[in-house]
């Protein structure tokens, strides 16, 4: 499983510093839907120049107009780039016309989808490349959100594409995230909020290598 780090701080500098600390630990860097409002697709272009090696996840959350908002993302230089599973099908075709166009992927964010199950099926016809079961800030606030570990296992009985999950992962339930099916890990506050976030992300990489080493 790829371990991604979710930016969702609100300037560019801050983003930088906190990416030099935790950078050798991640797999993916995803510039959050904040960090993008706040400073523009700049961000994605400074994380791609910074960090060449690094896949980079643009979260655009796009909701309309698929097609041009996965094109900017592709042309700042990301790899992935979000549409909301809400959206209208034609939607999430023009983001994945783009995505094709430029060998690059879509994810598409199940966040306020009621029927994830039946939504992930259409999702994966339509031609996305990966589902991200997502338990947005708000939810975790006011403790809505299901069981990520049981929602993944029934989207990964559904489906044959790649899951990913983010909202609330942590030390304590990344294995878990892992063991239901999810190929990426989306963790944001454990790691920026943590006295160390280069520590917290070196023990969750931990987490990660441990349960690929104890299926071996």
């Amino acid at each position: 499983m790829k371990l991604q780090v979710s930016v969702d701080l609100l300037s560019l500098e801050q983003a930088i510093k906190l990416l030099k600390d935790v950078v050798d630990y991640v797999d993916i860097i995803e510039a959050g839907t904040p960090l993008i409002k706040q400073e523009g697709l700049k961000v994605v272009e400074t994380f791609k120049q910074s960090f060449p090696n690094k896949l980079i996840f643009a979260d655009m959350k796009t909701m309309d107009a698929g097609g041009l908002e996965a094109e900017m993302a592709f042309k700042a230089g990301a790899d992935f780039t979000t549409i909301l599973a809400v959206s209208n099908d034609s939607t999430i075709q023009g983001a994945i016309a783009a995505a094709r166009k430029y060998g690059r992927y879509v994810t598409a964010d199940m966040i306020s989808v009621s029927n994830r199950v039946q939504r992930a099926r259409d999702l994966e016809k339509l031609g996305v490349n990966y589902l991200e079961l997502h338990c947005g800030l708000d939810e975790q606030a006011n403790h809505l959100c299901a069981s990520t570990a049981s929602e993944l296992t029934a989207l990964r009985g559904a489906v044959s594409i790649s899951l990913s999950a983010a909202g609330g992962i942590n030390e304590n339930t990344i294995q878990e995230v892992e063991a239901a099916g999810a190929d990426v890990a989306a963790v944001g506050a454990a790691i920026y909020n943590a006295q160390s976030p280069a520590e917290s992300a070196r023990r969750l990489r931990e987490k990660i290598n441990s349960k690929v080493k104890a299926l071996k």
